[in-house]
């Protein structure tokens, strides 16, 4: 064939020269993705970490007596559903920034390597989602209440801690979703449309 190479070798054999597979390297979106994957989940768990509000609030032990002036302070760790956000939120980033190492110096040449980080993606999408999930649902009973439990709303007095928290719920969703594009993209590549 017109173009390719014939050796001998010491047995007179003759092999045809094998052109070496270049891998591809990783596509720059992909880094891209990855690293607002891991800029937004690292903003998501600074935000909670360091969400404290303290106040005080009137409570009324007898009603024949002025209510007692008690300093509250609402913390991060004081709910197990906000310890698992930001639990979500450090593992998640701690992947992201791991594997935008591995994309900027293997650069696509360890086929292995990728097929593990993309499902590890995936279980990023489905951590950080249960994660956003908790800590929503902790969220609505704090601005709500549930009368039917006597579970009183807490955000109206909470108010700064309420929204940190509703903030760093919507920088981890936008880090959830940055990771869902990096499962989709393979896959529309995969199926091109018409």
């Amino acid at each position: 064939m017109e173009g390719e190479h014939t050796k001998g070798n010491s047995d007179g054999v003759e092999n045809k020269e094998r052109k070496e597979v270049v891998p591809k390297p990783v596509r720059p979106c992909h880094l891209l993705l990855r690293f607002l994957a891991f800029a937004l989940t690292l903003a998501a768990a600074i935000v909670i970490a360091v969400n404290k509000q303290t106040k005080v609030v009137p409570i009324q032990l007898v009603d024949s007596l002025p209510p007692l002036n008690v300093p509250l302070t609402a913390k991060w760790h004081q709910m197990s559903a906000i310890l698992y956000f930001l639990v979500t939120n450090a593992t998640a980033c701690t992947y992201a920034g791991i594997s935008l190492l591995l994309g900027l110096v293997k650069r696509g040449k360890c086929k292995g390597l990728w097929t593990l980080i993309t499902v590890l993606d995936a279980f990023m999408v489905a951590l950080l989602f249960s994660g956003n999930g908790a800590a929503a649902a902790v969220g609505v009973l704090g601005y709500k209440g549930n009368s039917h439990v006597n579970w009183n709303k807490v955000c109206n007095v909470f108010g700064r801690f309420c929204d940190q928290m509703a903030a760093s719920i919507a920088i981890s969703l936008i880090g959830s979703l940055a990771f869902l594009l990096l499962l989709l993209l393979p896959v529309l590549k995969l199926h091109p449309t018409v």
